[in-house]
C-alpha cells in the first residue's frame, strides 16, 4: 500500500500519457523494415503510415513478385516495346542528354498494354530528405510484375512536395521501362551521336538574369527559351 503524505481523500489521478510527434518517431523497429536504414541514412520522414500498401485482395503488390521472370510476352507485345522511337519524339537536356518525355512512356504502355492493362504500384512508403522525394515501385503488366525501380525527384521548399511526389512517380516508371527495352536506343553511343548531328546543334547563349554566357543543346527546329537569349 503507497502511503500519501499531506494528502487527503484518494490519490490523484496519474498524468495523461502523451503520444510522440510523428516526426520523433521510435525507431527501435528499423532492422525489420527493409526500407528503414534508407530512410535513417538520409535523414528523412515517411510521408505514409506503417501499413502495408496491399492494391488486390489477392496479391499485395508492395511485397509480390508474382510473375516476375516467369514467362515472355506475346510476339506481338515484344514487337510494339521494341518499336524504335521517331525522331520528333526524342527531347535533349540544354547539357546534352537525350531523354524520352514521360507521358509518350505511357503512351507507349497504353498502346501495348492497354488503358488499365498495367499500373505502377509502391513498394515502399515515401521519403522525404531536406531536399529530394524518393519512393520505390513496381511496374505490373496484365497482372505480371515486370520491373521494380526507386524513383526520385528534387524539391525546393515545403510547398513543393505534393509536385515533387508526382515526378518522383514519373522518375521511377520511366526506369522500369527501361527493363521492357522501351526507349532503349537512348543509352547506345552509336545512336546518340547520330541523334545529335541529325536533329540537335550546339548554340552559345546568355543568361538574361546573370549574363553568363554558355553552350547549350538544343534541337535543331526549336528557338532559344527563356531564361537563355
Amino acid at each position: 500500500m503507497v502511503r500519501w503524505i499531506g494528502f487527503e481523500g484518494p490519490p490523484p489521478p496519474p498524468p495523461p500519457r502523451t503520444h510522440p510527434s510523428p516526426l520523433h518517431t521510435d525507431l527501435s523497429h528499423i532492422s525489420r523494415n527493409p526500407n528503414k536504414p534508407l530512410e535513417q541514412g538520409l535523414g528523412g520522414k515517411f510521408l505514409e503510415g506503417e501499413n502495408p500498401v496491399g492494391l488486390s485482395r489477392t496479391i499485395d503488390w508492395s511485397t509480390s513478385w508474382h510473375g516476375f521472370g516467369a514467362k515472355p510476352f506475346a510476339e506481338e507485345v515484344q514487337n510494339k516495346l521494341a518499336e524504335p522511337l521517331g525522331p520528333l519524339d526524342i527531347e535533349i537536356k540544354p547539357d546534352g542528354m537525350i531523354y524520352l518525355p514521360e507521358i509518350k512512356y505511357r503512351r507507349i504502355l497504353n498502346k501495348t498494354f492497354g488503358a488499365g492493362g498495367w499500373g505502377l504500384v509502391p513498394r515502399s512508403q515515401t521519403i522525404v530528405t531536406p531536399k529530394l522525394v524518393t519512393r520505390e515501385y513496381g511496374l505490373v503488366c496484365h497482372n505480371q510484375l515486370v520491373s521494380v525501380a526507386r524513383g526520385e525527384q528534387d524539391y525546393f521548399s515545403d510547398t513543393g512536395i505534393p509536385t515533387a511526389t508526382e515526378g518522383c512517380k514519373s522518375n521511377a516508371l520511366m526506369r522500369c521501362c527501361k527493363d521492357l527495352g522501351i526507349g532503349s536506343e537512348l543509352w547506345d553511343p552509336v545512336f546518340i551521336k547520330r541523334f545529335k548531328t541529325e536533329y540537335c546543334v550546339e548554340k552559345f547563349v546568355e543568361h538574361i538574369t546573370t549574363k553568363k554566357k554558355k553552350k547549350i543543346w538544343l534541337r535543331k527546329d526549336r528557338q532559344v527559351e527563356y531564361p537563355y537569349k
